[in-house]
């Protein structure tokens, strides 16, 4: 018997049954966010912005109506709860659990809810830990709102998991920085106003040691961004190109040669973004649906015992990660430090993602492998783009593999990998 209640009741051993309602006081809070989205986002609005990936799920700009949303909810206190007032936020005190009803609150009527994407869920919160007042004053307000749009150029061509071994190197001369060098695989690059980067600024110190990072604005004399065309088709990667490129000295976060600790706070909100269990149980729902359509042998692929097995292993595991999310969100409510369990949900929302594209590509058989936009593909291609995106997914943010020697040699104490050791 599984009920909703608080989620920091969750984990209560002595309890039989899981109860994850939430207490009266978050009711009433409920209400309170409710009653704010009946006055401030109409029924004409939820006709219009009827997708989620309208209102958040891009890295487009977004539109007026949907801004001045923004506006007002950051001044009510229900986007961006933990960035200072002086920065552009609401400025709340730390609520995982409110923050939870606002998340599921805005979600069901398609409210705009926090940006997502490499600027506001990753550069901000590094500039607010590491930046000057004046990077904090001049960014994070128009970041949170969309108004200006960032990439991140971290890995290159000899530097993806290895990521220290980076050559991009920068040079000062007077107040300027002279910065040369090649990054790669930089996502939405070519509509991205800004660039965070790590450079090489010490090249005589050791490898983790000589690296700075820096922001960088895209029009500057000296940056190319070159499209890449991806196994799906689509141009979301990009090479970027750094010749003789002048940036201000101003434009470094944190200390000169400190960038790898910066860089820590970046990649940690990184791995936040990638393995969203709400993805993944949208994919099993819809790979579900195409089991009970698809015939073979006069009857429904989901009548096949062995195919409904590897269904019901797949639930298994995306139950597992659903309530690991509650298990870390119990963690937050209480004021823990999730610690390595922190990076369980990327490591395995990755590899479900992997799977289930397989399994979805096994259920439609020959036909799965048509392209979308072929009028006779499954699902309108759906399954099959969503194999070959699985494919990068299992890389970004740090691959598989190198997410598993760090789980088990500082969560568990394992001796290191013997290849790490030549």
């Amino acid at each position: 018997m599984v009920r909703r209640r608080e989620p920091e009741i969750a984990s209560r051993r002595q309890e039989e049954d899981m109860d994850l309602t939430y207490s009266a006081k978050y009711e009433e809070f409920r209400k309170e966010v409710c009653a704010y989205l009946d006055e401030h986002w109409t029924a004409d609005d939820r006709a219009k912005y009827g997708g989620p990936e309208a209102i958040f799920g891009t890295i487009s700009k977004p539109d007026e109506r949907i801004t001045e949303f923004r506006i007002g909810a950051i001044e009510a206190g229900y986007l961006y709860r933990n960035v200072p007032k002086q920065w552009g936020g609401g400025e709340q005190p730390f609520d995982p659990l409110k923050s939870a009803i606002i998340r599921e609150e805005f979600k069901s009527v398609h409210a705009p809810r926090e940006m997502v994407g490499q600027g506001p869920s990753m550069l901000v919160f590094t500039l607010l830990e590491h930046g000057t007042d004046e990077q904090k004053e001049k960014f994070v307000r128009d970041t949170l709102l969309g108004r200006l749009l960032w990439c991140q150029g971290y890995s290159e061509p000899n530097a993806g998991s290895d990521l220290a071994s980076l050559r991009t190197k920068a040079e000062l001369d007077g107040d300027e920085w002279v910065v040369n060098g090649q990054k790669i695989w930089t996502s939405n690059a070519q509509e991205a106003d800004w660039m965070f980067t790590l450079v090489r600024t010490e090249p005589d110190a050791p490898k983790h040691e000589g690296i700075s990072y820096m922001l960088i604005e895209m029009n500057t004399p000296g940056l190319e961004a070159r499209q890449m065309k991806q196994i799906t088709g689509e141009t979301d990667f990009n090479e970027v190109f750094l010749e003789d490129a002048r940036v201000p000295k101003e434009n470094l976060v944190g200390e000169r040669g400190k960038g790898w600790i910066v860089s820590r706070s970046t990649l940690k909100h990184e791995r936040a973004l990638i393995g969203d269990t709400d993805i993944n149980r949208r994919t099993l729902d819809g790979l579900v649906m195409m089991a009970q359509v698809i015939e073979r042998n006069g009857q429904p692929v989901m009548k096949d015992p062995v195919f409904r097995n590897r269904l019901v292993e797949l639930e298994s595991r995306l139950l597992s990660a659903e309530y690991h999310a509650m298990r870390l969100l119990t963690m937050q409510a209480r004021g823990q430090d999730a610690g390595i369990a922190g990076m369980v949900p990327k490591l395995n929302g990755t590899q479900l993602t992997y799977e289930l594209a397989i399994t979805a590509m096994d259920l439609m058989g020959d036909t799965g492998s048509l392209a979308p936009g072929e009028p006779s593909a499954p699902a309108m291609g759906m399954f099959v783009h969503a194999y070959l995106w699985s494919l990068g997914v299992l890389i970004a943010g740090g691959t598989a593999n190198i997410q598993r020697n760090i789980i088990a040699e500082r969560g568990l104490g394992m001796p290191r990998d013997p290849a790490q050791k030549r």
